[in-house]
């Protein structure tokens, strides 16, 4: 076990040439802010965020509908099926802070299912882009439903904003709650089935 942790070498593959602008513009940043961007703690900083927002934001270089259209499968079941709690990252397109929480997401088949790992990708493909939080559960909701074509899809979102919590009104204990419903689940009784799924606690 030792012998396999001394062997292990952590590999990051980031496109150079966007590094090195970024992290050019993150010197400036850094300097402009009153910083010395030469001194030990900060020498390394620039390149090292370079690296981090291009993590954060990989999704622009995802088509979240191929993800979904990779794992497609036959099945006759017409029973809604819910996948709740999926861990959200994303960055804020107005101030470019981080806002997080979970994603619930639901669908009604009409003769085909997905790869249930695949819903929590999607989810994040479209998360690590510069995002707000409506057009983030608008966009999950469109692409299942295009992918699909189910009876219905549901998505909520909530989520807590830095921008409210370090910055501006300072809210630290505020969440807010999206959510975007089509088909079946425009339907009140529908929606009651699937807001009490998504509250339950399972023991």
């Amino acid at each position: 076990m030792i012998k396999e942790m001394r062997s292990y070498e952590k590999v990051e593959q980031y496109d150079s040439e966007t590094t090195e602008a970024l992290a050019e513009n993150y010197k400036t940043i850094i300097s402009n802010l009153g910083e010395d961007v030469t001194r030990e703690g900060l020498e390394k900083t620039p390149e090292r965020v370079a690296k981090a927002m291009q993590y954060l934001t990989h999704g622009y270089g995802l088509d979240p509908l191929e993800i979904l259209k990779s794992a497609l499968f036959s099945e006759d079941h017409h029973q809604m099926i819910v996948v709740k709690d999926i861990e959200v990252y994303s960055m804020c397109e107005h101030h470019m802070l981080p806002f997080f929480g979970k994603a619930h997401v639901a669908y009604i088949p009409n003769g085909k299912i997905v790869g249930l790992s695949k819903i929590p990708r999607v989810v994040d493909a479209f998360a690590r882009r510069m995002q707000v939080q409506e057009r983030l559960t608008d966009q999950i909701k469109n692409c299942i439903q295009e992918a699909l074509n189910p009876l219905g899809v549901a998505v909520v979102i909530e989520a807590q904003h830095m921008c409210m919590q370090m910055r501006g009104i300072q809210k630290q204990n505020s969440v807010t709650t999206t959510s975007s419903f089509t088909g079946a689940f425009e339907k009140n009784k529908t929606r009651r089935e699937f807001i009490s799924l998504i509250s339950t606690k399972l023991s």
